[in-house]
C-alpha cells in the first residue's frame, strides 16, 4: 500500500525542501545540499519530483560566479495554503495565505472577547470553519492552521492558561479534530518576534527583543538566534514589569503598578476619552459609545497627522515604555529593539520619549550599542508569524502523520 503524507506524495527530505525555500524564496540544489546537510544527488531527485508534483517551480539561474549559473527553485505559492489567525483580547482576524504569505482571500474581522467570555472558543471554531467554507479551498490544500494569542500558553501542550478555556484539554488537538487541519498555537508576541526574525527588520539579527505595541505591552525574544519561550512557555510577560510604586493601579494579573496599567493602548485610549470629556482640545472626535480598539486607531492617526492631544499621550506612553526597556536591556544586552504589532505605526511618535528614557535610565555603554527600530511589518506581524509557525512544523507534521498511518497500518495487519 502505497503510503501518502497529507499534502506531499513522499517522506522527509521533500517536506524539509519545501520548508527551507519558503524561508529562504529561492535556493540551488547546492544551497539546499549544505543547509540540510545531504549529498546533491537525493537533493536533485528531491526537487524533480516536487517540480512534477507542482510543489516547486524553477525560477532563472544564480548570478554567475565564473563557472556555470546553478538554477534557482522557489515554491509554488498555489500549492498549498496557511489559515492565519492572529488573536488579541478584543479582536480576531482570519486570512487564508499562499506559500509566499501572499493573501488569496479577504480577511475577516472579528469581535471576539476573551475575557469572561465562556463561548470564546466554540465561537472561533465556527468562524474558522466557516471561513474555510468560504474560501472553497480543499482541506488538504490547507498545510495548517497557525493561531497567535494572547495569554499564559503552553505551545507544546496546547494550552492557554489565560484565555479560551478548553477544561485542559489541548487546543491544538481541539481544533485540529473540529476543523479537520493541522493546528499550532503560540503566544502572540512570540509569533511576531517569529515574523520580524523570518521576514522583517531582525531577520540577520541574532539578539533582539521585539516589543508587541497592543492592548497590552507584549515582548518576543530572539536569543542568539532562536526565540525564547523560557522554561514553560511563559517567558516574554513584558507588561508586568513593576513599573510604579505598590499604589498604582491594579493590573488584570492582579498585582498592582504594572507597566500595562501605565503605557497600554487600552490605558492610553482611555486616558483620552476621560481627557476629552474633562475639556482637553484636540481634533480627534470621541462618544461614550466608542469602542477602545477604535479610539486607539483614533490616536494614533491624529498623532501622526500632528494632533498635539494625541502626541502628548503617546509620548507619555513612549517614555514609560522607555523605563522599562531600560530594564530590559540591563538584562539582556541586546544588538535591538523593534517595536513592532498594532501599535508600530505610531513608531516616529514613541521613539524620542523612548531614547529620552533610555537615555535617562540606562548605562550609556548599554543604551548606545542597542538600537531601536520600529518595524515595517507592523500589524501585519502576528498574521505573517502564525503562517512561519505552521511552516516550522511542515516536516514533522507530516512526518508524524506518516509514523501514524505506518503504525495503523501494522496494527491493522497484526489484528489480521
Amino acid at each position: 500500500m502505497e503510503l501518502k503524507t497529507k499534502v506531499v506524495k513522499s517522506a522527509e527530505l521533500k517536506n524539509l525542501i519545501i520548508k527551507c525555500i519558503y524561508f529562504d524564496k529561492l535556493l540551488s540544489c547546492a544551497e539546499l545540499s549544505e543547509i540540510l546537510d545531504k549529498s546533491i544527488p537525493p537533493i536533485s531527485k528531491a526537487v524533480n519530483e516536487l517540480i512534477e508534483e507542482g510543489f516547486v517551480v524553477e525560477q532563472g539561474h544564480a548570478p554567475s560566479s565564473g563557472g556555470r549559473r546553478p538554477v534557482m527553485y522557489a515554491l509554488n505559492p498555489q500549492a498549498m495554503y496557511i489559515l492565519t489567525v492572529a488573536m488579541d483580547q478584543l479582536l480576531t482576524r482570519i486570512q487564508m495565505v499562499d506559500l509566499l504569505n501572499n493573501p488569496v482571500s479577504e480577511i475577516a474581522m472579528i469581535e471576539l472577547k476573551l475575557a469572561n467570555n465562556p463561548n470564546a472558543l466554540s465561537t472561533l471554531i465556527n468562524y474558522i470553519n466557516d471561513y474555510i467554507s468560504a474560501t472553497g479551498i480543499p482541506k488538504d490544500k490547507i498545510a495548517g492552521i497557525g493561531i497567535g494569542m494572547p495569554g499564559f500558553i503552553n505551545a507544546s501542550k496546547g494550552i492557554n492558561y489565560t484565555f479560551l478555556d478548553s477544561g485542559g484539554q489541548s487546543l491544538t488537538q481541539l481544533i485540529t479534530a473540529k476543523t479537520g487541519v493541522a493546528t499550532y498555537i503560540e503566544n502572540d508576541s512570540s509569533l511576531i518576534a517569529l515574523a520580524e526574525q523570518k521576514f522583517g527588520i531582525a531577520k540577520a539579527q541574532k539578539d533582539v527583543m521585539v516589543i508587541n505595541l497592543g492592548w497590552g505591552i507584549g515582548l518576543g525574544m530572539i536569543v542568539k538566534g532562536e526565540i525564547y519561550r523560557g522554561n514553560n512557555g511563559f517567558a516574554g510577560e513584558f507588561s508586568h514589569i513593576p513599573l510604579s510604586q505598590e499604589d498604582g493601579l491594579l493590573c488584570s494579573c492582579g498585582k498592582r503598578g504594572c507597566l500595562e496599567t501605565e503605557a497600554s493602548m487600552l490605558v492610553v485610549a482611555e486616558k483620552a476619552s476621560d481627557d476629552i470629556k474633562n475639556g482637553y482640545a484636540s481634533h480627534l472626535k470621541h462618544t461614550d459609545n466608542d469602542h477602545s480598539k477604535v479610539v486607539s486607531n483614533a490616536i494614533m492617526e491624529a498623532a501622526n497627522n500632528g494632533d498635539q492631544f494625541a502626541i502628548e499621550l503617546l509620548s507619555d506612553a513612549g517614555y514609560k515604555i522607555g523605563r522599562a526597556l531600560a530594564i530590559l536591556i540591563h538584562i539582556m544586552n541586546p544588538e535591538s529593539i523593534v517595536l513592532s504589532g498594532r501599535g508600530a505605526v505610531a513608531g516616529k511618535i514613541l521613539l524620542p520619549p523612548i531614547q529620552q528614557a533610555l537615555n535617562q535610565y540606562c548605562i550609556p555603554r548599554l543604551a548606545a550599542n542597542t538600537k531601536v527600530l520600529v518595524s515595517g511589518l507592523g500589524f501585519d506581524a502576528e498574521l505573517i508569524g502564525t503562517a512561519v509557525l505552521v511552516m516550522e512544523n511542515f516536516d514533522k507534521e507530516n512526518q508524524n502523520q506518516l509514523t501514524n498511518t505506518k503504525q495503523t497500518i501494522m496494527k491493522k495487519a497484526a489484528k489480521n
